[in-house]
């Protein structure tokens, strides 16, 4: 029950935190349109442009996240490699956000981001592989390491 929650609760941050990426990057991208603001003497149009993109992107990514762990709490089962890849990889870039919102924004933001690093952990672990392969699936747990042998009963390999 907790895991569907957190999962769930997590889904519905990142649906959010998605939203507002999206929303202040156009804001941004508009402003450096309007402005004609360069920096270094680059263009910017091709800044703005890249400022949407950026945006679409990051949002696309959080959304993305936001589906497999919506599954994981609907199936009440491990994401697969790749979902554990794509969460993976946005827990460290919340982590990484979060160092940098401490500088360029305040310990608010920061407090955001770990909160959101934290439901991703959260979630991660308690989906963690079982020892045993006991979810199965395909793509899903990875098979148990045959057992070692016992400490006296150790051969050598050489002839």
């Amino acid at each position: 029950m907790l895991r569907r929650l957190v999962a769930g609760l997590a889904a519905i941050v990142l649906v959010v935190e998605a939203a507002v990426l999206v929303l202040v990057h156009i804001v941004l991208g508009r402003t450096t349109a309007n402005q004609s603001m360069s920096i270094a003497g680059s263009d910017p149009d091709v800044m703005s442009k890249a400022t949407y993109a950026m945006g679409a992107g990051m949002g696309a990514f959080l959304v993305l996240c936001a589906v497999l762990l919506a599954v994981a709490a609907i199936r009440d089962r491990s994401p697969n490699r790749f979902g554990r890849i794509v969460l993976i990889s946005g827990a460290v870039a919340h982590g990484v956000l979060g160092i940098l919102s401490v500088a360029l924004v305040g310990w608010a933001a920061f407090a955001t981001m770990m909160l959101i690093l934290c439901l991703l952990v959260l979630t991660l672990t308690l989906y963690a592989a079982r020892p045993g392969g006991a979810e199965g699936g395909p793509g899903g747990d990875t098979p148990p390491l045959p057992p070692a042998p016992p400490i006296g009963e150790l051969k050598p390999t050489g002839p």
